[in-house]
Formats: C-alpha cells, sequence, structure tokens
C-alpha cells in the first residue's frame, strides 16, 4: 500500500494482533466518518504484523471507510479542489489539521492587500512622503479589519440561517464550531487574490469574480458536507450569508467608506 495519506492518520490503527486499539484523547471527541456514505466509524484501517495494513470497510454502505489514506496529498488536494464531497470528508473528519485560525488570518491579510493596493492605485497624493507613507500604513489596517466585518458578517448570516432551519438540517444539533472550521479552511481560494495582484492583466476583475465564485462553491460544499444536509439548505445558507454580507458593504459605503474597488464592488452585486 502507498503511505501518501497515512502520516496525519496514526491514531485510526489497530493493535499487531488486528484488534482496534483504543482511542486517544485527540480521536475520543470525535468519531470517523465514512468518505462514501457519511456514517460513522471507529477507525480507518488496522495495523497487523510487518506493517500489512487493511482499510477498514464501511458497514453502511460496504465500501472502504476512507480510501483517501492510501492517496498522495496532492491528490486530494486536486479532489479538493474539484469541490469533491469524499474529498471533503477525508480532510475535515479523518485528518487533523489546525490551521484553520492562521489561515484565516492569512487569507485576510491577502484580501486587505489586494484593497489596499486597489485604492493606492486610484489614488493620487501630493503630501510628504512621511504622511504619505502614515496614510497608507493606515489604510492598510482599514482594509482588513473591513475585510475581517464582512467575513463575520458572511459567517452570520449563514450560521443564522442553519440556526432557524435547524429542524429541517438535522436531527440532533448541528456542529457550528466545526462548521466554522470547515468554513475557513474551504476559504482557502482567497489566497489566489495575491497572484492576481501581481500577474496583473486586462483581465484582472474576471479572475477576482473566478475567485469569489470558486470561494462560494467551497463554502457550499463545506456546509453541505459537515452538516449532512441537501444541495437547497446549503445554496440558501450560502445566500443568507452574502445577503448579510451585502448589506454590510452597503452601510461601508453609505458611510463614504472606500471598501477596496472592484473586488468590494462585485460583493455588493452578487444579488
Amino acid at each position: 500500500m502507498g503511505n501518501g495519506g497515512r502520516s496525519g492518520l496514526q491514531q485510526g490503527k489497530g493493535n499487531v494482533d488486528g484488534v482496534a486499539a483504543t482511542p486517544t484523547a485527540a480521536s475520543a471527541s470525535c468519531q470517523y466518518r465514512c468518505i462514501e456514505c457519511n456514517q460513522e466509524a471507529k477507525e480507518l484501517y488496522r495495523d497487523y504484523n510487518h506493517g500489512v495494513l487493511k482499510i477498514t470497510i464501511c458497514k453502511s454502505c460496504q465500501k472502504p471507510v476512507d480510501k483517501y489514506i492510501e492517496y498522495d496529498p496532492v491528490i486530494i488536494l486536486i479532489n479538493a479542489i474539484l469541490c469533491k464531497a469524499q474529498a471533503y470528508r477525508h480532510i475535515l473528519f479523518n485528518t487533523q489539521i489546525n490551521i484553520h485560525g492562521k489561515l484565516c488570518i492569512f487569507c485576510l491579510l491577502c484580501e486587505a492587500y489586494l484593497r489596499w493596493w486597489q485604492l493606492q492605485d486610484s489614488n493620487q497624493n501630493t503630501a510628504p512622503d512621511d504622511l504619505i507613507r502614515y496614510a497608507k500604513e493606515w489604510d492598510f489596517y482599514r482594509m482588513f479589519a473591513i475585510a475581517a466585518l464582512e467575513q463575520t458578517a458572511y459567517f452570520i448570516g449563514i450560521f443564522t440561517f442553519l440556526w432557524v432551519e435547524r429542524p429541517m438540517t438535522a436531527k440532533k444539533k448541528p456542529n457550528f464550531i466545526l462548521l466554522l472550521k470547515a468554513l475557513l479552511l474551504s476559504s482557502y481560494g482567497k489566497l489566489l487574490l495575491i497572484p492576481a495582484v501581481i500577474w496583473e492583466h486586462d483581465y484582472t476583475s474576471v479572475c477576482l469574480k473566478l475567485i469569489k465564485v470558486f470561494v462560494l462553491t467551497s463554502n457550499f460544499q463545506a456546509i453541505r458536507v459537515t452538516l449532512n444536509i441537501n444541495r437547497k439548505l446549503s445554496f440558501l445558507a450560502v445566500l443568507s450569508g452574502l445577503l448579510l454580507e451585502s448589506i454590510m458593504v452597503y452601510f461601508f459605503q453609505s458611510m463614504e467608506w472606500d471598501v477596496g474597488s472592484d473586488y468590494a464592488i462585485f460583493k455588493s452585486q452578487d444579488f
């Protein structure tokens, strides 16, 4: 068997006699999931003598619980970019990833830089150099704060809709903490904003719109996989988040705050 996907899944193996090992503290707090049918599983594979591994078969669908433990990380990433539900379940439920906060900050920095770059490109300032540098620095901080507030409004819109529709989404209480982590991870497409600025060309605005659509599609898939709900509710949840985010953008514009040119304007015209 390949070793590509096993490095982060050591707590899922059994003992040398082929009997499932007692879950560690990290795995006891959550169950693994079958990537095909979303049913809970106690283990992903068993480790026998001499490194012989056997992937666990799901009792519900009779398919491997997680085929991606044999796959190379690059293949998993490609499947995630293609928004395959199986890849999302593997990443969200069957691996331990703790970069949600760092990824969120970095994505906000990318978005703030894009807005700041567009703002500086449109402003012609004749003030002394020291004042220009000081103003530009605070403009960047302001763009970061605005981007953070808009993203917060987007998440609040999603959570509010799902809370109202809770009886329809699941029999048990939705795990909003897991959903927040899923949304933060699925927003990785915002990292493409920096290359879109560096490789400046006549189609930059089109690239920004495509990046926005990709991020929304990833968020849609993350909601559907995390809460195991249908596509309609996932779409309405994303739509609710966009609506509240657009209201926030409109509020900033009514206060005559420059929120960052093209990308922010695209947000306010999503509907």
